[in-house]
This record gives structure tokens, C-alpha cells and sequence, in this order.
């Protein structure tokens, strides 16, 4: 039988006219490059959700058009290319929306801070973009591992205070341009600086005794509770122009209590009034 006379049933019309609002494919590991604010690109492996939106008479989507799309741009997902991937998507799919969600660790490098020893540190990711010809929405996800040393037990303490690992999961809505310049990207790198900064201390990959007590010493003299780092990085996105919207969270790993200490600001996402 030639390929000619292969019976085509995505294309044929549905039983239950019904329009859906998504329909694609999940789960799905594969290469990607991503931007890195020092070396202008960073290879990772991604966890993709593609999807489309199907009109009510066509009865499937053609799910291996997705992987086509996706190789053709050779795994680049980023804000330069991603307009360019979502049209591609419905115009092979025949939708008039699609999305691209990926989840993927990032790495970056740091320096002990006396030591200067070095090492990445792997960050959690992820890039929603949705949208079609004529628009794309962008949402950038990053969950940022810092230390929290608790206030209140400093407070009450004759020497010591209990602290924990924290994480802090900021999601940003950036402004909606095409073809984004460098000074308007919101960089993962800027968000993981963001929480870090408003942390007790940062998480480093190697530590050497010098740069252990350093840090000891430094998350002592910065006590936060979770509600302080939400609302300090909440602050500081609410006054950043970039930002149109943003979620926080900080989530502690209580080192003296069975459960979680959490804060969380904007969900799913507050709107900024700059």
C-alpha cells in the first residue's frame, strides 16, 4: 500500500464537535539551549508540555508535528525564538493558540566567598510560553536554594540560632516584545541574585572551612523570616519596569520543627503598578 492511500485520521471529523482548549504531548525529554547571561547560551534537558488548541471539527492533532517544530529550531527555546515556535506550531497543527512549558536545571558557577573555590550550582526552571502568531505570553519560573536563619530564635537565644534550607520560587511575566534586546530580558541569573539577596545566606556548591565560617557568620547577621524574604524580593520586582507581574514563595525546611515554614505573595500572579 503507498504512503498516497494512508488513511489520514487526525484530519477527519470528529463524532463530538467540541472544541478543546489543549491537546498535545507531555513528559517528553529532549535538548534544549537556553540563554545564559555570561556565555550567551547554556545546553540543558528539558521536560516539555506542548500543546494547541483543535477546532471542533477536526477530530485529532498530529502529535509528531510538535517534535518537528521543535527539531527544525534545533532545541533553541528562548524569548528570541519562541514566537517563531508557537506560530510554527499552530500553523502545522492548525490551532490558532499554542504552549510550550519546560522545565529544566540551569547551572550556575560561584565562587566561595573567601576561598574563591568554585563549583554550579543547579537551579530549577521554568519557561510557559503560549500564545500564536500575533502575541506571545511569557511567564519565567526559577526555585532559587538559599539559607534562612530564624529572628526570632536568634532573639531568644544565649549564643546560637536554629536555621534552615530555603526555597524561593519566584515566577515573573515579563513585557510582551517580540524581539526582546539584552537590557530587557529578565535573566534567571538576576532572580536567583534576587532571592539570595534577600535571604539570611546564599547556598554555594563548595565550601572550604574559611568560606564555611564566613557564611555561618554572614546568615547570623542577616536573620530573615520567610515573610521577610517574599515581601523584600516582592519589592524590588514591584519596581523593576521589565516585570508586568510576578508570584513569590519561600518555603524553609524548619530544622527544629516536623514541617514547613511558608510565605507566598501574587498567586498565581500579582500585577505591578509600575
Amino acid at each position: 500500500m503507498g504512503s498516497a492511500e494512508l488513511a489520514d485520521m487526525q484530519s477527519s471529523e470528529s463524532p463530538h464537535p467540541l472544541a478543546l482548549d489543549s491537546v498535545g504531548i507531555s513528559g517528553l525529554r529532549h535538548p534544549v539551549v537556553v540563554l545564559d547571561r555570561l556565555r550567551a547560551k547554556q545546553e540543558t534537558v528539558a521536560s516539555l508540555t506542548m500543546a494547541v488548541d483543535l477546532p471542533a471539527s477536526q477530530r485529532g492533532a498530529h502529535l509528531s508535528r510538535f517534535l518537528e517544530v521543535l527539531s527544525d529550531a534545533e532545541g533553541e527555546l528562548t524569548v528570541r525564538t519562541a514566537q517563531g515556535l508557537l506560530t510554527a506550531i499552530t500553523n502545522q497543527l492548525g490551532g490558532s493558540r499554542a504552549t510550550i512549558d519546560a522545565e529544566f536545571p540551569y547551572f550556575i558557577e560561584k565562587r566561595a566567598p573567601v576561598s574563591g573555590a568554585r563549583g554550579l550550582l543547579d537551579v530549577a526552571c521554568r519557561f510557559t510560553f503560549r500564545g500564536g502568531a500575533d502575541a506571545m505570553d511569557f511567564v519565567l519560573t526559577v526555585i532559587v536554594p538559599v539559607t534562612t536563619l530564624c529572628p526570632c530564635s536568634r532573639a531568644v537565644s544565649d549564643y546560637g540560632a536554629h536555621n534552615q534550607r530555603c526555597a524561593v520560587t519566584i515566577s515573573v511575566r515579563t513585557a510582551r516584545t517580540a524581539s526582546p534586546t539584552d537590557d530587557e530580558i529578565v535573566w534567571i541569573e538576576e532572580l536567583v541574585d534576587l532571592a539570595e539577596r534577600h535571604a539570611s545566606a546564599p547556598i554555594y556548591p563548595v565550601l572550604k572551612r574559611p568560606d564555611e565560617r564566613f557564611v555561618t557568620m554572614q546568615a547570623y547577621d542577616n536573620p530573615a523570616f520567610v515573610e521577610d524574604v517574599v515581601r523584600g524580593v516582592a519589592a524590588d520586582l514591584a519596581a523593576d519596569h521589565r516585570v508586568t507581574e510576578f508570584f513569590v514563595e519561600a518555603s524553609s525546611d524548619e530544622s527544629i520543627h516536623n514541617h514547613r515554614a511558608f510565605a507566598r505573595v501574587g498567586h498565581p500572579l500579582i500585577q505591578c503598578s509600575n
